[in-house]
């Protein structure tokens, strides 16, 4: 999931301090003190590197963007995962997660303990790797029998399937242009997705940002595509610090009839299904996060796209990693600014 739009490190001669810079739109510059690069590798597909930060402790950021902090990304991935796995009837044994390569997604699943068997495909085995390295807080699940990690296009793996999934888990990048998830976000993916799932199944996905403006780059139109192919399909969205925005998902019913839960059977299912206690979701904030502006709901039902291979949403390039640039940078250069909301 790609969060922001362009960084660079500022050197500041007065303080000795680094800061990382990011242009949000035009106009809107966010800005955070780098405290050390802790370590950079180059994979096939991307820039990743894992940072430490004044606001956010440690921080993962590929190709120059942030996907998760130590501070709240317990937030995101439990908002990604636990509304799906709890929304549905009996509890999921067969789980499908494509990407989610930093192992977070996959902690939280293997959480619930209906799960027989968890399937995690990420393209890029080289960020797997380098997250196992220096994310220790997910060597737990990157070691439980039941997941099954597959290095490869999760599209492929999810064709290839023979077995059906109860809940299918989308932890993708954003549809950049000439990224791995580029056709991930699409009606034809969908409706693959549909015919792998078992009856009462579930699918969620991560939708980008849903902000004032945000939310008409990929959620808007990725909520409508999925109705396209689901008789049930919910938005709902977060605030998640550190991407300086809320952040929207899409969760799609192949049972209208698991559509609907109420605060006390969430916390009630909570106790029942899940190991451990969770630091963020109950109830209330389950509910809560469906709870959308009269100003949203109205952008939705206005919403006329679906995706398709012959008409994506499309972000435009990836950026370089913070390891690309030097002291020597200068705040004050061009930064090809609001990148996020200009999409083809």
């Amino acid at each position: 999931r790609l969060s922001k739009l362009q960084i660079r490190i500022r050197f500041c001669p007065v303080t000795m301090s680094k800061w990382i810079v990011e242009d949000l739109e035009e106009g809107l510059r966010y800005s955070y003190k780098l405290n050390k690069i802790l370590s950079t590798t180059q994979s096939k597909f991307q820039q990743v590197d894992v940072c430490d930060t004044e606001p956010f402790g440690r921080v993962l950021i590929i190709d120059g963007l942030i996907q998760s902090s130590q501070l709240d990304e317990h937030i995101y991935h439990e908002c990604l995962v636990h509304p799906a796995m709890l929304a549905h009837a009996t509890g999921p044994k067969r789980v499908f997660i494509g990407g989610g390569g930093e192992g977070s997604t996959a902690r939280e699943v293997l959480r619930h303990k209906s799960v027989e068997k968890c399937v995690m495909v990420d393209i890029d085995g080289d960020v797997v790797d380098f997250c196992k390295a220096h994310l220790p807080e997910n060597a737990e699940a990157f070691a439980d029998p039941r997941l099954d990690l597959v290095i490869d296009d999760c599209k492929v793996q999810l064709e290839k399937a023979t077995e059906k999934f109860d809940v299918i888990i989308m932890d993708l990048d954003d549809p950049l242009e000439g990224g791995p998830c580029y056709w991930l976000y699409c009606k034809e993916f969908y409706e693959m997705c549909k015919s792998k799932l078992n009856p009462g199944g579930i699918l969620v996905t991560q939708a980008s940002g849903a902000g004032i403006k945000q939310h008409k780059a990929v959620l808007s139109p990725v909520l409508n595509t999925l109705k396209q192919v689901f008789p049930a399909c919910k938005a709902y969205k977060e605030a998640i610090y550190s991407f300086a925005d809320q952040w929207g998902f899409v969760i799609a019913h192949s049972d209208p009839n698991t559509a609907s839960v109420s605060v006390e059977e969430v916390d009630k299912r909570i106790a029942a299904r899940i190991k451990g206690e969770l630091k963020f979701l109950d109830g209330e904030s389950y509910t809560g996060a469906f709870c959308l502006s009269k100003e949203l709901r109205k952008s939705f039902q206005a919403e006329t796209r679906v995706l398709s291979k012959d008409s994506p949403a499309v972000f435009l390039q990836h950026m370089e990693g913070v390891s690309k640039y030097t002291k020597e940078s200068d705040a004050s250069e061009s930064t090809d600014a609001s990148k996020r909301q200009r999409v083809v």
